[in-house]
């Protein structure tokens, strides 16, 4: 049975929660920022804050402030957050109403959660696959056993994000409960427009996803039906749904106002959960007075909280500029590169020692994607032998589910997991890129740097031998547009390992592209791929790229020498064209693209007066070109020549032909007719 007090602070927080949605009506000039509040959908979100434990992990949506409220966040924390103010505790005034980031000792951790509707499925499955994986490995205290509760709306499951987040959650058997507040609303589209079922409905699609539904207008049902479902997720450590139906009572948002569309008011203030939970306590003898006393006192508190949050200062502008990223521990190049008697290894197995050395010395690592597991060990065998050595818990495939590879991270994160995910091809990567813009890059910065997200997303890249369209894509550019999100791209064994180790450890999130042809040194001219592997301790700082040809010094004091910007397989290309101009070109390797060593690019730049930027990529609008506008801008006054720029041929895709895949492709033969066209300006 609930008991008359846990009713009594139900009411209470039910009557803060309709005096913050009536003083925000009230003041729409201040509450200026787009928001949406919780009226109607108070009892179930009340009753889910109040049987949580501070060991859980929550994914609140936009619409649940009560749910806030009972968890123990008090009104002028959420109306700073309105109000975008200096000390809103989630964001620092960066992001909407109701959209948490909390990590207190007394309270569920709620890392980011975006407004991406029904995206918080995939991180929220993360953090109970992270939870899942720490308790295989005894990673957790003793005696705990934490859930994961992820709340959404019922028209957020018709996206094809949550049927991957259901898919693992039974697959891999994870503590989460699902709760759907379904108020049969999208913005202005209702339920039989949306859906040919409910999320319960939906929900039997999934075998092993237990559901049960509740009145979501009844708080003595819901705090019933969520404590048998919360116990049950504790106790089975397996996934559930549970389908509320509540009534929507206020607008959409502040933005999208009910009178606009909405036609079903009358008949959904029939299940108003206030004046039921309200009735109940009557029925047990609580006072009316004293009820009345409770509304009086909560507007009143309201009203001075709204007034002091009115009051408080704004976000400074220098703030603007704080968490892209959070610290990294590694700033210097440390380790042996070349080690005495170690014999070349190709660039692959530089890998595949890295990651193992980190799964070897890390418990709280774990690698997963496409085809990683025991039986193949990566297509390309970048992860072979791993899964053996480590277990399935921590080295394993999963379903073709880009989306779920990305997204989880930022669950996994989130617990204290060290994720090392694939995805199998550059072309593959854009059902992840949702989640990567939208969850894995603004992590750090919408958090206020409470929750960075610590990931390495491996990239295989880059076009030889007839791979085909779908195969063969350089897709850095797109990828660079994203901020928030560190970008490397090692052209040899070593480096490989450097960087690998120092994306690894960075706790930001890291995507590495690693060029297919170069994994293996099989395409001619690309042996020096091959290095000695580096020692244990190799570790290279992301940002700093590597001088690996140098022009003789009379070359440059007469002017008749050229530096080549470049990265990956352009790095093969340059020096296979620079052996017809002994002494004067020079060769930068960036190998981190994201930070990029602008220090590297503009001195030689300045050095040499004559500059060509080389990528693989369609040189149109590419990053390339960015870095030819930059040398332009920075460096005017040392150019003897315009700034060159040179890449694959401005089409839609690599054509399996390999004819018209190497006439599309730049090649050192390619290069050398411009170096030998700029050295002679």
């Amino acid at each position: 049975m609930v008991t008359k007090d846990i009713l009594l602070k139900a009411y209470t927080l039910m009557c803060k929660a309709r005096a913050m949605a009536a003083i925000y009506e009230e003041n729409r000039p201040i509450t200026k920022y787009v928001h949406s509040t919780s009226k109607g959908h108070e009892a179930i979100q009340i009753a889910a804050g109040f049987l949580l434990k501070s060991i859980d992990y929550a994914a609140p949506y936009y619409r649940d402030e009560s749910m806030l409220l009972s968890m123990g966040m008090q009104p002028y924390e959420l109306m700073l957050q309105l109000l975008a103010k200096a000390d809103d505790p989630f964001s620092g005034g960066r992001t909407y109403y109701s959209h948490p980031s909390l990590k207190r000792d007394n309270m569920p951790k709620m890392p980011h959660q975006s407004s991406a509707t029904g995206m918080q499925a995939i991180p929220a499955t993360g953090m109970a696959h992270g939870i899942k994986y720490k308790e295989s490995q005894n990673l957790l205290p003793d005696g705990d056993k934490p859930i994961v509760l992820c709340s959404i709306g019922d028209g957020s499951m018709t996206e094809g994000e949550v049927s991957e987040a259901l898919q693992m959650a039974v697959l891999k058997e994870l503590p989460i409960l699902y709760l759907v507040q379904d108020n049969d609303w999208g913005i202005s589209a209702s339920g039989d427009e949306m859906r040919a079922m409910d999320a319960y409905e939906f929900a039997a699609g999934f075998k092993g996803l237990k559901r049960a539904k509740t009145d979501g207008s009844d708080f003595v049902e819901c705090y019933d039906d969520l404590k048998s479902a919360i116990e049950w997720v504790r106790k089975n450590r397996k996934p559930m749904l549970l389908h509320a139906k509540v009534p929507l009572l206020g607008h959409h948002t502040s933005g999208v106002r009910s009178e606009w569309y909405r036609d079903d008011l009358e008949k959904q203030l029939a299940d108003d959960p206030f004046p039921k939970l309200k009735k109940i306590l009557l029925d047990l003898a609580e006072s009316e007075l004293n009820l009345l006393k409770i509304e009086a006192e909560c507007k009143r508190e309201i009203a001075d909280s709204f007034d002091r949050a009115v009051k408080a200062p704004d976000p400074t502008p220098e703030s603007l500029y704080l968490h892209e990223f959070a610290p990294t521990p590694v700033t210097e190049e440390k380790g042996i590169r070349s080690p005495e008697g170690k014999e070349p290894i190709v660039m692959v197995d530089a890998a595949l020692f890295a990651c193992d050395e980190i799964l070897r010395k890390h418990p709280e690592a774990l690698l997963y994607g496409q085809d990683v597991g025991i039986r193949l060990g990566g297509v390309f065998r970048e992860a072979a032998t791993l899964a053996k050595k480590y277990s399935k818990d921590r080295v394993f495939n999963t379903p073709i589910q880009e989306a779920y590879i990305v997204g989880s991270t930022v669950g996994m994160s989130a617990v204290g997991c060290k994720p090392i995910v694939e995805i199998q091809f550059a072309d593959y990567i854009w059902p992840g890129i949702n989640q990567l813009v939208e969850e894995v890059s603004k992590s750090c910065y919408l958090s206020n740097g409470k929750y960075p997200v610590q990931t390495l997303i491996r990239i295989p890249t880059g076009a030889y031998g007839g791979g085909g369209p779908y195969h063969s894509g350089t897709v850095e550019s797109s990828i660079l547009q994203i901020k928030g999100i560190k970008i490397v791209y090692p052209s040899n064994a070593a480096d490989m390992k450097g960087l690998l180790k120092a994306a690894f450890y960075d706790p930001n999130p890291v995507v590495m592209f690693e060029h297919k042809g170069l994994y293996w040194s099989k395409v001619p001219g690309t042996d020096m791929a091959k290095c000695p592997e580096p020692d244990e301790e190799y570790i290279i700082p992301l940002g700093k790229a590597r001088t690996v040809l140098h022009a003789d010094d009379a070359a440059v004091k007469y002017g008749e020498s050229m530096a080549i910007i470049t990265y990956g397989m352009g790095v093969y290309w340059a020096l296979n064209a620079a052996k017809k101009f002994e002494g004067k070109v020079e060769i930068i390797d960036l190998r981190t693209l994201s930070p990029c060593d602008d220090e590297a690019i503009y001195n030689a730049s300045k050095k040499h007066g004559k500059v060509l930027v080389l990528t693989e990529e369609t040189l149109r609008n590419s990053f390339a070109e960015a870095i030819a506008g930059r040398i332009q801008f920075n460096c005017f006054n040392y150019l003897d020549a315009p700034v060159q720029t040179m890449g694959s041929a401005n089409l839609p895709a690599i054509p399996l032909n390999i004819g018209l895949e190497k006439e599309m492709l730049p090649n050192a033969d390619k290069v050398a007719a411009v170096i030998e066209q700029m050295l002679s300006y």
